[in-house]
């Protein structure tokens, strides 16, 4: 059976857009080479928070050709799978595949909300065509599409299935995983808020989302709990929570966004139908910023 032991902190990036919505590849350059530099240990393409459902299928290929290129094998990169078609998500792994991706998250389809034996045959048939190593994607509460542990224990056989993203929004699942399939999958926790519970549970790693803006705090926090210093840890993840609550939101693109701008790292420009924050919504997140970079922790003394 094929493994891969994916772990620590994978940044669901931004995708980096002109004013004009042209993609702006020295943008994603930039940022995803600030992700890498600032210790994460994989990225994540084209997922939600890379306003997917905006992007063509030759965009994605296009977006990820530009991550890998920074990458340079130094960290895996992961692409996003959100086709709303089996067959065309079975056409973009392989090509995907062919540029030399380390791996997929595979979403389900967001236009259709599939029973359990779908969900998993669309998993097993996205797999067989890909035939590299697949997270899956778990988060009934954006998709509709909840795979519980038993699922997870009747997919186990399929081999490029190794890892799973875990927003259920219920931190309770991670345990519940692990009682149910052990370690046969590495268990990312992908709802930023819950990242000290995810990880003192036992998950291997977060698929985050402030990481983009702060990335070195992200990476410290999780190795603090890697070495169960929780105190310390706890510290960190309590300035972190403001911060983290914005991805939690229908406008955490916009919010991320223009956090990534007020931190000096990013810009705001988004895909219509979605427009930067204005008014009050602006001046909230503004003022949640503002407070994190005037108390922003020394990280030095928890290296």
């Amino acid at each position: 059976m094929f493994t891969a032991k994916w772990e620590g902190v994978f940044p669901a990036v931004t995708t980096k857009f002109k004013e004009n919505e042209d993609l702006d590849h020295a943008e994603m350059e930039k940022h995803f080479a600030f992700q890498i530099d600032s210790g994460v240990h994989g990225l994540l393409t084209c997922g939600s928070l890379g306003e997917a459902s905006t992007l063509s299928f030759d965009e994605k290929l296009a977006v990820t050709k530009t991550a890998l290129k920074v990458a340079d094998q130094r960290v895996p990169v992961l692409v996003n799978v959100s086709e709303t078609r089996t067959t065309n998500a079975c056409r973009f792994v392989q090509e995907a595949a062919a540029m030399g991706v380390q791996g997929f998250m595979v979403m389900p389809s967001v236009l259709y909300a599939a029973d359990s034996r779908e969900a998993k045959d669309n998993l097993r048939t996205i797999a067989k065509a890909a035939q590299l190593p697949i997270m899956v994607y778990n988060n009934p509460v954006s998709y509709k599409v909840d795979l519980t542990p038993e699922d997870f224990k009747d997919l186990s056989d399929c081999e490029w299935i190794v890892a799973i993203k875990e927003s259920t929004d219920n931190v309770r699942r991670i345990t519940d995983l692990r009682n149910a399939v052990g370690h046969r999958y590495q268990l990312f926790m992908g709802v930023d808020d819950l990242s000290f519970e995810g990880l003192a549970v036992g998950a291997d790693g977060l698929l985050a989302g402030l990481v983009v803006a702060f990335p070195k705090e992200t990476v410290t926090l999780y190795q603090l709990m890697k070495a169960k210093r929780w105190d310390e840890a706890l510290k960190l993840y309590q300035w972190f929570m403001p911060l983290m609550h914005l991805d939690v939101s229908n406008k955490l693109v916009q919010n991320l966004k223009l956090v990534e701008t007020l931190a000096g790292v990013g810009n705001e420009f988004v895909r219509r139908p979605r427009q930067p924050l204005v008014g009050a919504e602006r001046e909230r997140v503004t003022a949640i910023v503002k407070r994190a970079l005037e108390t922003r922790p020394d990280l030095s003394r928890l290296q």
